[in-house]
């Protein structure tokens, strides 16, 4: 179906052009949401009558998407999630669940402003693209993590997925540690029990005989 754009659209075209676009998206979307009309005399005709009006809306509408992206730019929400220890959670952070938690913020934006393609399924730091305007986006950060102690040590950089974060292995301690056992020049022996010792050596004969011992063994054989 061929439409007239009413505002810019990404990867379609800017105000006024004409484009080709499958029938489901024009009717589902472009249509409904006004974004377009369809290509034909009547409607060319009153876009070009509706112009100037058409632009103004454009103007004002961006104008207040851009002042809620200057409130958003460089934000960190924190989602605090059930998951397991290798960071994968028990459900998904979808696209509604950034609507809720912005709204939670103060902010109202509409489920597909959230350019999120694929739900976020691990703890960790994600970026995520809002669509305030066809030509205002903004990037906000959404710390997901178990707990809020967590998400704090998320944003300190820590990673919580590794090993030595699951099981509390310090590693900088343990580290320190082996290097004051195996200190430079000492040596270590094993531990002998003093008693196996004797007795060891007691059960051995010795071995240089004097010539009056080595008499009195011959003479008993």
């Amino acid at each position: 179906m061929d439409v007239i754009l009413l505002e810019r659209v990404a990867k379609l075209g800017q105000m006024g052009d004409v484009v080709k676009v499958r029938d489901g998206f024009a009717r589902n979307y472009l249509l409904p949401q006004g974004k377009a009309l369809r290509a034909n005399e009547t409607n060319r005709a009153r876009f070009e009558n509706d112009r100037a009006q058409l632009e103004a809306r454009n103007l004002e509408r961006r104008g207040e998407a851009q002042q809620v992206a200057d409130k958003l730019e460089g934000k960190s929400f924190v989602v605090v999630r059930a998951a397991g220890e290798t960071g994968q959670l028990y459900g998904s952070v979808a696209a509604r669940d950034v609507v809720t938690i912005l709204e939670e913020e103060g902010f109202t934006i509409g489920r597909s402003q959230v350019e999120l393609r694929t739900p976020i399924k691990a703890i960790g730091l994600h970026e995520v693209i809002i669509a305030l305007h066809a030509e205002v986006e903004v990037k906000v950060e959404l710390n997901v993590a178990r707990s809020v102690d967590e998400a704090e040590r998320q944003a300190k950089g820590e990673d919580l997925t590794s090993a030595d974060a699951i099981y509390g292995v310090d590693e900088e301690a343990a580290e320190a540690n082996a290097e004051d056992i195996f200190e430079e020049g000492v040596e270590f022996t094993p531990d002998v029990d003093d008693e196996e010792v004797g007795e060891t050596a007691e059960d051995e004969e010795p071995a240089v005989q004097t010539a009056d011992e080595a008499a009195e063994d011959e003479s008993k054989s």
